[in-house]
């Protein structure tokens, strides 16, 4: 037997605590294409429908969004997200798992920054050396070309 759903109007939902998603959009900070990414990769469950087919939002899907958007933010890849929403949605959930993804996000950031840091100083060092003037030779080329400096 098939299951009635009941799609309000639009006006219906909005006095019931409905948000469309532009509303749920600008209450959480992202952009209606982000809701509707989010949803199509099941980061945040897909939404109730009016009568005419839009997407309604309530305070927790506004709630959802927000939190995704902060981990986002903080640089969390989606699968680290997912993870941390499951975990955010568990009520026996172990501070020492949520502890543990983002130390590990930590350290990830760290040695990214390292390795930019590292790039900035061979940069920095390149130009140095670059004349910067009308003459062809440049170091900066030649290093990316892999060749010796040119005397």
């Amino acid at each position: 037997m098939a299951r009635h759903v009941i799609r309000p109007e639009l006006s219906d939902a909005k006095g019931q605590g409905f948000h469309n998603i532009g509303e749920a959009a600008a209450l959480a900070g992202v952009s209606a294409k982000m809701i509707r990414h989010y949803e199509s990769i099941g980061l945040i469950p897909p939404a109730s429908r009016t009568f005419a087919n839009y997407r309604l939002y309530h305070d927790a899907d506004v709630h959802r969004l927000r939190f995704i958007k902060r981990a986002r933010n903080l640089g969390f890849s989606m699968k680290q997200i997912e993870q941390l929403l499951g975990l955010w949605s568990d009520p026996d959930r172990s501070s020492a798992e949520v502890k543990r993804l983002a130390q590990a996000h930590a350290d990830e950031l760290a040695a990214r920054i390292a390795e930019m840091r590292a790039m900035q100083r061979t940069l920095q060092d390149l130009a140095a050396h670059c004349h910067g003037d009308a003459r062809p030779e440049c170091p900066i080329l030649d290093d990316l070309a892999g060749e010796a400096p040119r005397q």
